[in-house]
């Protein structure tokens, strides 16, 4: 019999979760010299928090990230009208685990020459997902670099900064071994696991696999891959005073950031069998041999945002969020890995 081809990681498709972990390390204590005593919370978080004025009544929460490659399942499309959407709602989403709505948002386009109707296609969706969120798209830099950027290449990233009430911000040292975790489903991969997809298909040597139909969904890939990172914001906003904690599961996985929503000392158990993996990431397992692990340290695997609350607050969560579904429990977990997959036959 002959043997089963390796399956492909994400070390393969060159993205190295282990280094990445490491050098931010590394970076958190390269700023720490930085940080005075208006800093709240620095390196590490979601976003980071300070206090602009000791004798407000508010903080500031900002974060920044980019699109990644995702871009090149746009080019491939010919698409960018949802790539702005995209990093808009993924900043809201990584300043809500603070218990903040955005203020203000400002973006970076580098891209090799200048082409109005491209930049216009990307500012259209900046715009859009700003005035949903009530968001102010403040300005931001448009760079022409040819040098650096080659063809059609681009770049976008986002920057952003929200305000909360000092007596509302979410503390990961609030969080106690037997709360309840909830889950609320992605829209898709969001922003992340892209250079995955583009190497188990092979989108940037021949981009005919974006139109296949993608099996059990009815889309064809390439429309499933576009699909907007999704925002947060409408749904929790109403129920933040409630919850103790938020895990925005993007790049690492429940892996890497349900632990950011939690004290020290403490851990989750997520029972993967709660919920049904869509089909877009099944075809992805599928397609690539990827291991059954290594999808849950790459993906949402349509887990998009964990809730934290406690068990005497749950119902009326839940009620509030009827699309939620219990997923795990906060454990005492002082060593070791922070997260275990219950249920999980990988």
């Amino acid at each position: 019999m002959p043997q089963k081809s390796p399956g492909k990681t994400y070390r393969d498709a060159g993205v190295d979760l282990d280094a990445a972990a490491a050098m931010k390390v590394r970076i958190k204590e390269l700023a720490g010299s930085t940080l005075g005593a208006g800093v709240i919370a620095g390196p590490g978080g979601f976003g980071g928090v300070i206090d602009p004025d000791p004798k407000g009544s508010h903080y500031l929460v900002s974060s920044t990230d980019s699109v990644g490659t995702k871009l090149r399942i746009a080019q491939a499309m010919g698409r960018h009208d949802t790539i702005g959407r995209d990093i808009v709602n993924h900043c809201i989403n990584d300043i809500l685990p603070a218990g903040a709505a955005p203020l203000f948002f400002l973006d970076y386009i580098g891209l090799s020459r200048f082409d109005q109707v491209l930049i216009a296609e990307i500012v259209s969706g900046l715009s859009a997902a700003c005035a949903d969120a009530g968001c102010a798209l403040l300005g931001g830099e448009t760079a022409t670099l040819p040098g650096i950027y080659h063809g059609g290449d681009y770049d976008l990233v986002g920057f952003i900064v929200g305000t909360v009430a000092k007596e509302r911000l979410l503390r990961p040292e609030n969080t106690r071994a037997g709360d309840l975790l909830l889950g609320l489903p992605s829209s898709g991969l969001h922003t992340n696991g892209y250079s995955l997809v583009r190497s188990i298909f092979g989108i940037d040597e021949d981009p005919s696999a974006l139109r296949d139909t993608l099996p059990g969904d009815g889309r064809t890939l390439g429309e499933a891959l576009l699909e907007p990172h999704r925002s947060y914001l409408d749904v929790l906003k109403p129920v933040l005073h409630l919850i103790k904690g938020l895990g925005h599961n993007t790049g690492g996985g429940v892996f890497k950031n349900v632990p950011r929503a939690l004290a020290g000392g403490l851990g989750a158990d997520i029972d993967v069998a709660s919920w049904e993996v869509p089909p877009l990431f099944r075809h992805i397992q599928e397609s690539g041999n990827v291991d059954p692990l290594e999808m849950y340290r790459v993906y949402n695997m349509g887990l998009g945002m964990v809730v934290v609350v406690g068990e005497d607050q749950a119902d009326d969560v839940r009620s509030a969020l009827p699309e939620s579904w219990v997923c795990g429990r906060v454990v005492e977990r002082p060593s070791g890995e922070r997260v275990k997959l219950l249920n999980f036959n990988g």
